[in-house]
């Protein structure tokens, strides 16, 4: 049982880290060594100075959806794993983790539902005149990808957990 307690709060933790970096890091698509965009800077690498230069992405209602999204899930995630801290102490024994399982799903969704939109709207969010053959899925997008499955399947176990002593 402490095994299995152990290993749902690293990948509650772990999930988490890996949500905000997807949320927060500037690497949803990269147009090529020299420019990169995320959910809130357009930046290009200055070769002279050698640092990058961002401004404010174009606001467009499909990219402040994904924005919202990434931002509720990783509120979602953080009660969670907050309320799961509450609950190994206050919870009699036997008592089932239902509302942190249910604001894990939640996350997952969320981050699901924002993965969904950037995929199939990327060329009205990045507002670009450029081809976007010539650019590809940053490390960002990916790991919001990977965020969805981890999500779920802790929300599934947290539901199923249950506290023993």
């Amino acid at each position: 049982m402490v095994f299995l307690l152990i290993f749902m709060t690293v990948l509650h933790l772990v999930t988490l880290a890996m949500l905000l970096i997807a949320t927060l890091e500037k690497s949803w698509w990269i147009w090529d060594d020299l420019e990169i965009t995320d959910l809130w800077y357009n930046c290009f690498h200055d070769n002279a100075t050698r640092t990058w230069m961002c401004a404010a992405t174009n606001e467009s209602d499909w990219l402040q959806s994904v924005q919202a999204l990434m931002v509720l899930s990783v509120v979602f995630s953080s009660i969670s794993f907050l309320v799961f801290l509450g609950q190994l102490v206050t919870m009699s024994r036997g008592g089932l983790f239902y509302f942190t399982g249910l604001c894990q799903a939640f996350a997952g969704f969320t981050v699901f539902a924002a993965c969904l939109i950037f995929t199939f709207h990327r060329k009205e969010i990045l507002s670009e005149s450029r081809d976007l053959s010539k650019g590809r899925f940053g490390y960002c997008f990916i790991l919001a990808w990977l965020c969805v499955p981890l999500l779920l399947v802790s929300g599934v176990l947290y539901a199923h957990l249950r506290k023993k002593q």
